[in-house]
């Protein structure tokens, strides 16, 4: 199997394309400091992650920035903190703030030239609206909880994104799916038997991040640590 083969690439964007580890431990310092706990910035994502999920998983049609106050709520109250509806505001409205990966800007320019590119996000398009400004290339389609009203894992939003790239002439054959997420993205994709690459942004760190961990350690086509191994994988293709 080559990079070369494939027409379409669709992205997880938070995780893969925007750190949103370093995001996530920036925005929650405050609640981190009301608390007082001594939890390590590793611990405190790790706390994070499933919580989120739950939250996912019992809100499915919830906007993302709606739903982080709920997760913020939880968090807090997993750290012996009471809620602040200000911070919790605060914090929901953080997402287009947090950094893109210092590879993905340059990655994204060069494979826009040959590949139509995709999004697949947990996220709303009012959060995706400011971290695609950090990452300077135009989508070719943005597929978002938002509009499809459930989470990844669900199989639901990735045959949400097949039906419509089907729509406009995509076959799933013309499809990889790149993606840092084993448990949001790479099971589904097995699943539903979308190739799939994974840029692996933990290699080298212990434990889960914010990332719940997968029961079944999912299958991949590619394995990368940036965007920027899987560019210059194509441009080495091309040579």
């Amino acid at each position: 199997m080559k990079l070369s083969q494939f027409k379409v690439l669709s992205f997880d964007c938070y995780g893969t394309l925007i750190d949103w580890e370093t995001g996530l431990s920036r925005a929650l310092r405050p609640l981190l400091r009301r608390s007082g706990s001594d939890i390590s910035d590793s611990d405190l994502l790790e706390a994070y992650g499933p919580i989120e999920h739950e939250m996912e998983k019992t809100n499915p049609g919830l906007r993302y920035s709606e739903l982080l106050i709920k997760v913020h709520a939880r968090l807090a109250q997993h750290l012996g903190a009471g809620d602040d509806a200000a911070e919790a505001q605060a914090f929901s409205r953080s997402v287009g703030d947090w950094p893109a990966f210092p590879d993905a800007l340059e990655a994204l320019r060069y494979l826009k030239q040959h590949f139509r590119l995709v999004i697949l996000s947990n996220v709303d398009r009012a959060s995706f609206a400011g971290s695609n400004e950090r990452l300077g290339v135009e989508f070719d389609h943005v597929f978002t909880a938002e509009e499809i009203g459930s989470y990844k894992p669900s199989l639901r939003n990735f045959e949400f994104m097949l039906e419509r790239l089907g729509g406009a002439g995509i076959a799933k054959s013309d499809l990889l799916h790149v993606a840092q997420s084993l448990f949001h993205d790479h099971v589904p994709a097995n699943q539903l038997e979308i190739a799939s690459a994974w840029i692996d942004r933990r290699h080298g760190k212990s434990g889960s991040g914010a990332t719940p961990v997968a029961e079944q350690r999912p299958r991949y086509d590619f394995r990368f640590t940036s965007l920027a191994e899987l560019a210059a994988a194509h441009q080495a293709e091309q040579s």
